[in-house]
């Protein structure tokens, strides 16, 4: 290897290093000769200006890294404004631009960048939010043959500590995002900015928001309920039933049954759920089981409870539409996950929103991973072991652990095995030595490959009979892979 020793030398060395030539043993392998001649006869000044020249020249040999091409800008978006902090391939800030979130400040925005553009590069942009504050931005620059990346906000936070930057503004976090993006150039994704899955995690998320507001309003209704009928539950199983909802709307408090008779409460529930569901001995064990609740303002706590039961229908009704609606959608997608018994029309929109474009994960392993299923190695020396992944896309992580219980365990007092294939497949594990949590883990890992290889190919499910469990004797122990 060549001994750069002299100031020619070193000074030009340096000059090739500082502009990012990756393979300088080579160059001076070829040049080293011309060392001698430079030092003879050129100053150290014109010896700089050369060198320095020489590396900025359009397609130069030194300008073959791949990062070098770009100009990397980080954007930090919020809901009026954006925030733009440009670097270069050294992780030297340029400059920061910050704009409107408006479509008509986009072009404008472009304009006033390019003065932070270097030389022989183009641009390459990073966001945390694309698909909500940051979407139509994303969408802009991508129409405009632009390079953006997704940068993932958990590097952008662990990128501010790494910087021991006390102060949190707009500007630290799009340097931030920029430094992430150079960084992690090769493993950032794409931004997607697919209309067609974007509008079906929007009714996804409309729909879990609902889902949570509507337990929110039964957990609220059964406290009020519980202190006017102790023991409702002997009559209505379900809360948010339609009987038991038009019941305690007519009659909050038990006060206000005083004046009915046993025939006019089993008409009117007769009229709400049935007349096979309510007889006249019903009504007259639900009158027996009254007792006397009254306290003071109770027309207000009565209005209280008419109050959370409209909000539960109108929650109700919502669901029902919006789950009407992903029924409508889905079929856009060409999507076979509902052939599998225990996925449904919801189960499978889910499904679809938080996997996405199945064409990003090449592999099952790769979705696997990112579901947070696929074990996470930890080895030193002679020890080797695995733990389970508590990263990934918890969500998505959630939907595959309940149908793997659904498809390996016998449920339901019939026993009723949902999926054999599955059921054995636990078991076997089970008899392998492994804990039930471990052998739910494998069929999770089983099913990430049936799923990925049904949203790549197009492929139906055969899904196999269902079948019950023979009865177990009173003293008989529980199989393994039965619910009771």
């Amino acid at each position: 290897m060549l001994m750069l020793g002299t100031p020619f030398e070193t000074t030009y060395t340096a000059i090739l290093m500082r502009c990012g030539l990756c393979r300088i043993t080579l160059f001076f392998g070829m040049f080293s000769g011309l060392f001698d001649f430079f030092e003879r006869h050129l100053c150290l000044e014109n010896l700089i200006y050369i060198a320095a020249q020489s590396c900025l020249m359009k397609g130069a040999l030194f300008m073959n890294h791949p990062k070098m091409r770009y100009t990397y800008v980080g954007i930090d978006s919020h809901k009026d404004t954006h925030t733009a902090v440009f670097i270069d391939c050294f992780f030297e800030k340029l400059g920061q631009l910050q704009f409107s979130n408006l479509p008509s400040s986009f072009d404008g925005f472009l304009r006033q960048a390019q003065r932070f553009l270097t030389p022989d590069t183009t641009f390459m942009f990073g966001l945390e939010d694309i698909s909500s504050y940051g979407r139509m931005l994303t969408v802009f620059l991508k129409n405009q043959g632009l390079q953006v990346k997704h940068v993932n906000a958990l590097l952008v936070a662990r990128e501010r500590k790494n910087q021991s930057v006390v102060q949190k503004t707009d500007s630290v976090d799009a340097e931030c995002a920029a430094r992430v993006l150079l960084s992690k150039f090769s493993v950032l994704p794409d931004a997607d900015t697919q209309d067609l899955y974007w509008v079906l995690r929007a009714l996804v998320a409309r729909r879990d928001a609902l889902v949570k507001q509507r337990a929110m309003a039964k957990n609220q209704l059964h406290t009020f309920i519980t202190q006017h009928y102790p023991d409702y539950r002997r009559f209505f199983v379900n809360i948010d039933s339609k009987t038991a909802l038009t019941f305690f709307m007519r009659y909050p408090s038990p006060a206000l049954l005083n004046s009915t008779t046993v025939e006019e409460l089993t008409a009117f529930l007769q009229d709400i759920g049935g007349a096979g569901n309510y007889s006249l001995a019903f009504a007259k064990r639900l009158l027996a089981s009254l007792q006397d609740t009254t306290v003071q303002h109770q027309e207000v706590r009565d209005s209280v409870v008419i109050s959370v039961i409209r909000q539960l229908r109108y929650i109700m009704e919502e669901i029902e539409q919006l789950e009407e609606a992903l029924i409508n959608f889905l079929p856009k997608f060409n999507c076979t996950l509902t052939s599998m018994s225990g996925i449904d029309t919801v189960t499978a929109a889910r499904m679809l929103a938080y996997i996405g474009d199945i064409r990003k994960f090449t592999s099952s392993a790769k979705l696997a991973r990112y579901a947070g299923i696929a074990p996470v190695p930890y080895s030193s020396g002679k020890k080797d072991t695995q733990y389970a992944n508590e990263r990934g896309n918890r969500q998505l992580n959630s939907l595959f652990y309940n149908l793997a219980v659904r498809l390996c365990y016998a449920t339901g007092p019939s026993r009723k095995v949902m999926n054999s294939f599955f059921y054995d497949y636990y078991n076997r594990k089970i008899s392998e030595g492994k804990t039930k949590a471990q052998a739910l883990k494998c069929a999770q890992r089983r099913l990430v490959n049936i799923i990925w290889t049904m949203l790549t190919n197009g492929e139906e499910y055969v899904s196999p009979p269902l079948f019950d469990l023979p009865d177990k004797e009173p003293n008989e122990e529980c199989k393994l892979g039965e619910v009771v």
